[in-house]
């Protein structure tokens, strides 16, 4: 085998003098290979990846034998020499390309910056390559998007500039954290390609991040696991999928949702609960010095469907289609256009003022963000009793603190969490928290937007196991809204299709998910990640 162009070996990382957050690892990456870097949430993945770059806060502590970039040991080099070598022969993606791009610069004078910094070109020359490099992560119009802010664009785009600007400089190593986290699948399937292609046409080394192991089983040569800061196994992607050694990689790969859960649900009709008719949410296009109204964006356009009692309906589509419009305009979070909305035969829409809040008990929600969904200065057991004090103000005190322990304990949070803040909680525990919200006013429906799409697959798993164990206990339904075809296949019931404001197909999960009938349904299937041993 040639020799490695990165080398790292024994490195460290602490904060504080605190605990190791990396612990004593080592691992090599080969020219022209691309290999995964794989783990949970806080297992150290990002924090060695800005390590060997030496871009870590003040209050970390390093200490590693040697970083060897093609045998040059980087621990060697002061920081003004790193400079040259971040971006020239390192290149990095971010996680969050908004929050990484300058969002007072145009996207081309972000790319030019790289090149100026580590060539001497001509300007003429430098845009010529800005443009090739769009052309390249294939923006389209490049020569009219040149000139767009981070704003301008959308998720995917962002991303792609980010990738774009990350192969101005032509590294040999690139390492991209966490690319196409909470990307639709078409979005993510078209960047992970686009990388692939880029790999051979330049013959760099990719380094990849991730907690997605679909997704790594399909792009990785070579694979190692990161648990609480140390690497418990590496090996070759066909090996280590085929037949994990360490029970940390099993647990892993057991919580992964697989597309063949579809088959087991259960097909008995029940009684509907929502029923939903020809509904629509229109935002009128204003233009012209009096700005008259002239046309309309139609983000959902007549849709039509029912949901079960004790059953999950789930919605799917690609960001802009209108799910999150269409579970916001059900509870009448945002005004709707027309339509009917009936629950357990009432229509809402008819209904005001002391009968309008009696049924907002019967519909809650679960936000994709539970961090920028709860108040931050509030204390868990009052933002979970808040709901019951409004909507039910008979219950008193004492009945509202046992209510808050028992949503709790369904959720499987520790009884003194009410005492604690947002901020004190992990992510996945955050959206239990949210869960236990919904839940405290017992409602009937519960619209859940995107609740797993940035989380670990072991708290994804967990979370779903959660609203399972509550739809079998308490009976409620769920309107469940994610781009995520593999959770569908393991919570829904039933599947709904959405395509640009209207819903293109729906049926049973086990019909939509293995027999489509739309080409939009199959172009979403054909863009999931599968794991090797799921083939």
């Amino acid at each position: 085998m040639n020799n490695p162009i990165l080398a790292v070996e024994r490195l460290s990382v602490a904060f504080n003098h605190q605990q190791k957050v990396v612990d004593d690892i080592s691992f090599a990456i080969y020219p022209g290979e691309s290999f995964a870097l794989v783990g949970e949430s806080g297992s150290g993945k990002s924090i060695t990846a800005l390590s060997v770059l030496r871009l870590l806060p003040n209050n970390a502590r390093l200490n590693a034998g040697a970083i060897s970039l093609q045998g040059d040991n980087l621990l060697n080099r002061s920081e003004f020499e790193l400079c040259k070598i971040r971006g020239r022969r390192i290149g990095l993606i971010f996680q969050d390309p908004m929050s990484s791009l300058n969002p007072v610069m145009t996207i081309g004078s972000q790319i030019e910056e790289v090149i100026n910094i580590h060539f001497d070109l001509p300007k003429k020359v430098i845009k010529q390559r800005v443009l090739e490099l769009l052309q390249q992560v294939e923006i389209p119009d490049p020569k009219q998007r040149i000139k767009d802010y981070p704003h301008q664009l959308s998720g995917g785009q962002r991303q792609r500039v980010m990738i774009a600007i990350a192969l101005a400089a032509k590294p040999d190593l690139l390492i991209a954290d966490e690319p196409t986290t909470s990307l639709d699948v078409t979005i993510q399937a078209q960047i992970l390609a686009l990388l692939k292609n880029i790999q051979q046409q330049t013959g760099m080394a990719l380094w990849l991040i991730s907690h997605d192991l679909a997704l790594v089983s399909t792009m990785a040569d070579r694979v190692a696991v990161m648990q609480q800061g140390k690497i418990v196994e590496t090996g070759v992607t066909a090996d280590f999928f085929s037949n994990p050694k360490h029970p940390y990689t099993r647990k892993l790969l057991n919580a992964l949702p697989l597309m063949s859960s579809c088959l087991t649900h259960s097909t008995e009709e029940k009684p509907p609960l929502l029923q939903v008719n020809d509904f629509k949410v229109y935002y009128p296009i204003h233009k012209g010095i009096f700005k008259r109204i002239v046309d309309h964006v139609r983000a959902v356009d007549g849709v039509s469907f029912d949901i079960q009692q004790g059953k999950t309906l789930a919605l799917v589509g690609e960001s802009g289609c209108g799910k999150t419009t269409l579970g916001k305009s059900l509870l009448n979070l945002i005004p709707a256009s027309g339509g009917q909305v009936k629950i357990n035969g009432i229509e809402l829409s008819s209904l005001t003022g002391e009968q309008l809040r009696q049924q907002r008990a019967n519909i809650q929600i679960v936000f994709q963000d539970p961090f920028s969904s709860m108040n931050p200065r509030m204390l868990v057991g009052d933002i979970i009793a808040e709901g019951i004090r409004a909507l039910h103000p008979s219950i008193n005190s004492a009945e509202r603190k046992a209510r808050v322990r028992q949503l709790l304990q369904q959720v499987d949070l520790p009884e003194n969490s009410a005492q604690r803040y947002p901020h004190e909680f992990s992510g996945g525990q955050r959206q239990r928290i949210c869960i236990a919200r919904a839940l405290a006013v017992e409602p009937k429906l519960i619209v859940c937007d995107e609740p797993t799409s940035a989380l670990d697959v072991s708290v994804q798993a967990q979370i779903i196991q959660v609203l399972k164990s509550l739809q079998q206990e308490k009976g409620v339904s769920y309107l469940f809204i994610t781009h995520d075809l593999a959770v569908v296949a393991e919570i829904a019931d039933d599947v709904a299709v959405m395509y640009q404001g209207k819903i293109v197909e729906q049926g049973s999960v086990a019909q939509v998910l293995t027999q489509p009938q739309h080409a939009y349904t199959r172009k979403l299937l054909d863009a999931v990640p599968v794991l090797k041993t799921e083939k």
